[in-house]
């Protein structure tokens, strides 16, 4: 009886990091963040922290999207997908 008490401790020491692990998956949920910004109100999506998609509503317009053009933090309009703006570095020191 010892023996199988010992067993049994031994198996629910050595499965707890798997269960913490479980517990930290990603969610299908998007965070959105909500802010507004002089007379924008702007709503900023992301999942697993990484920012894909922020929604731009002006207090007498029509709402837009911006979402990601590449891997890095470019973004463009979701109805101008075509519209690549250049962000060349001219100058720095």
């Amino acid at each position: 009886m010892r023996a199988l008490n010992r067993l049994l401790l031994a198996s629910l020491l050595a499965l707890a990091p798997v269960a913490t692990f479980a517990a930290d998956e990603p969610s299908a949920e998007p965070d959105v963040t909500i802010r507004q910004e002089g007379d924008k109100t702007i709503q900023e999506y992301r999942v697993n922290g990484i920012l894909y998609a922020i929604k731009v509503t002006p207090k007498g317009g029509k709402p837009y999207f911006l979402v990601r053009a590449d891997g890095e933090n470019n973004f463009v309009r979701s109805d101008y997908p075509d519209m690549l703006i250049p962000a060349w570095e001219i100058f720095s020191w």
